[in-house]
């Protein structure tokens, strides 16, 4: 959807730049320093798993992850608890995690239908197209949420977790003012979902709004980068070698990082359970700094793609009517039949020859037989499913090629992401490719990526892999300096009018005010997509009013995908912000010294680098200025 024209349907005067414009600033190292905080508390919110993890100003290389949590499922290592949220029958926040899950599927058929449960919600900010404030969530009974809501409790809950932890450890109350929180989230989002996990925060009282500072937005897979490059040998696995003698020449206690020089470049590839996300650095000394060589790309294909699969293959055996009814009359059991999916999928291995048994929960089995009425053991001989049979105990057995067809799709989309990714000229050279995410520490996805690279770069598989961004993401808000170049994902500037040129502008941006004529609408790029942008660079641009007499000027930011926008009203183009700035009451500049009026100068100034953007408009003759944060969520 394009944007609509202000100057012609507002008749906002707007404003023309003043030459000489497109002024750069360049920023050598104005990383903010920023209020000094004891301790950094870093979320790794996930799409199937979550946690926290912690380290202290004076101890930063002592990271520790979260107390174990109660409960826990067989073959399924817990550190971090499942995202999962429960609330009671009149929407009050009840518990999160194991509790949730297991409190939810101890409640009687009756009851749990009341009750509001959600799993895997972290997806709908990347899915929905136009998300917004008021964007809701399904509960597995169906019924709706705002999702605002369900994240504002479960950032709420680790708020009072770690608060809690970080009280027990010091022997008193701990208090929130001096954490720094940082918040992870894929690089590939867009930025409404950015700005939505943001808002969400407030909403939780992590931070107050007046002190945004006070929160960083961590992008996983730099989150991953960061850590990845401090990883001692014996810390990790190289697919290559499988041993932990020495590798390519270093003893297990170097640093890969010991081993990353100047100019290194390498891939991090951060399979979650929701998105894979693929970044490509390069390491700048002598401090190590980090430099994005080219902008974040990957798609919604997590492990839980997997998960879908299993479902779509249930409802070719049991019929899609039968497992749509079922998920919703018996919401609790189907979660059981995910978890015994969930622990048999993480045994899925290239070289596994003996089947794969899936407990089903018996509610499953009598309710399929009172639904249909025949049993389970009839739908699958009735099935052409010849891979899955029935086993006399009551499950589902699985040979390993129909788990591993299971794997396909998802795996098959990652490969075709790094396919495309290497193909790029940008991305030569790659010295270490890094395995991360809960989803890496898959066999088939390892042999998957080994076979498609063939020995052109080292991969490298942390061993704590589920905890690589959590420690990364503590590691970047200790020093959020360590990323210095990053790429844009859009391309911004604001609305201007420029002076009509007779055959170079269309006929239908003539706008004729007081027998000027303008062009209307010209898109005035600040950066363009994928331009490097430093931590911190400002852009600035001189602007003036089209109409001299101007008491308000309001200036609109757009945004779009594409590099380089003619108009504000090409499609793809939306506005992310305004810019009021109210000059009333104020005298006009005075006139050049041979007379004539002097045209007042409005600076614009966008500041880039952070995952957040900030503008700011000056009246340079005056010095009054007006600021904004570029707002993604409101339509």
């Amino acid at each position: 959807m394009a944007a609509p024209s202000p100057a012609k349907s507002m008749g906002d005067p707007g404003i023309t730049p003043l030459s000489p414009t497109h002024i750069q600033q360049d920023s050598e190292d104005k990383t903010p320093a920023g209020p000094s905080f004891t301790v950094v508390v870093a979320i790794d919110f996930g799409t199937t798993s979550s946690g926290y993890a912690y380290a202290f100003s004076k101890e930063p290389e002592c990271i520790h992850t979260m107390r174990r949590w109660e409960g826990g499922d067989p073959g399924v290592s817990n550190q971090k608890t499942p995202t999962t949220i429960l609330l009671t029958p009149d929407r009050k926040f009840h518990s999160f995690g194991y509790a949730a899950r297991d409190f939810y599927h101890d409640l009687d058929t009756t009851e749990a239908k009341q009750w509001l449960y959600f799993e895997k919600f972290k997806m709908k900010l990347h899915t929905t197209a136009n998300l917004s404030i008021d964007t809701d969530l399904h509960a597995a009974n169906g019924k709706k949420v705002k999702a605002l809501d369900i994240f504002a409790y479960a950032l709420a809950f680790f708020k009072e977790q770690a608060l809690k932890e970080l009280s027990d450890q010091a022997g008193g109350e701990f208090r929130n003012a001096d954490v720094r929180w940082v918040i992870t989230v894929p690089a590939i989002w867009k930025m409404p979902a950015k700005q939505f996990m943001r808002e969400a925060c407030y909403k939780a009282n992590l931070v107050p709004r007046d002190n945004p500072e006070q929160l960083l937005i961590a992008l996983e897979p730099e989150a991953a980068s960061i850590y990845c490059r401090k990883l001692r040998l014996h810390q990790m696995v190289d697919l290559d070698t499988r041993t932990g003698t020495a590798v390519n020449g270093y003893s297990p206690n170097e640093n890969v990082g010991a081993g990353m020089t100047q100019g290194d470049r390498y891939v991090v590839v951060d399979c979650g359970g929701g998105t894979v996300d693929l970044t490509v650095h390069q390491i700048r000394m002598p401090e190590g700094h980090l430099k994005e060589l080219y902008k974040a790309s990957g798609g919604p294909h997590g492990s839980i793609g997997i998960d879908y699969e299993f479902e779509k293959l249930l409802c070719k055996i049991f019929g899609q009517d039968f497992i749509d009814q079922f998920k919703i009359k018996r919401p609790a059991a189907w979660v059981d039949l995910m978890i015994a999916f969930e622990s048999r999928k993480r045994a899925a291995a290239p070289e596994r020859t003996n089947p794969l048994n899936i407990n089903l929960p018996f509610s499953f089995i009598d309710y399929y037989k009172r639904f249909r009425g025949h049993s389970v053991e009839h739908a699958l001989r009735k099935s052409n499913v010849d891979f899955v049979k029935w086993s006399s105990q009551g499950m589902l057995r699985m040979s390993p090629d129909a788990m591993n067809a299971l794997f396909k799709p998802t795996i098959d989309h990652i490969i075709h992401y790094l396919v495309e990714l290497f193909d790029r000229p940008e991305v030569t050279d790659i010295k270490f490719l890094f395995l991360v995410g809960g989803f890496a520490e898959s066999p088939l996805l390892q042999r998957a990526v080994q076979d498609m690279l063939q020995g052109r770069s080292r991969i490298i598989i942390p061993h704590d892999v589920g905890l690589t961004i959590l420690k990364g993401a503590v590691l970047f808000g200790l020093d959020p300096g360590v990323i210095k170049v990053r790429r844009s994902p859009l391309t911004y500037g604001v609305g201007v009018l420029n002076r009509w040129v007779d055959g170079k502008h269309p006929s239908d941006k003539l706008l004729v005010k007081e027998g000027t004529r303008w062009c209307t609408d010209v898109f005035d790029t600040f950066i363009a997509a994928d331009q490097s942008v430093a931590l911190g660079e400002t852009v600035k641009r001189s602007y003036t009013p089209a109409k001299p007499s101007q008491q308000v000027i309001v200036i609109h930011i757009y945004c779009s995908e594409k590099e380089g926008p003619g108009f504000i009203t090409d499609a793809g183009v939306r506005k992310c912000g305004s810019l009021r700035l109210d000059l009333s009451g104020t005298e006009p500049p005075p006139p050049p010294p041979g007379g004539g009026i002097t045209r007042r100068e409005i600076q614009t100034l966008m500041q880039f680098g952070d995952t957040e953007i900030r503008a700011m408009a000056v009246d340079v003759s005056t010095s009054r200025s007006v600021k904004a944060a570029i707002d993604f969520l409101s339509q």
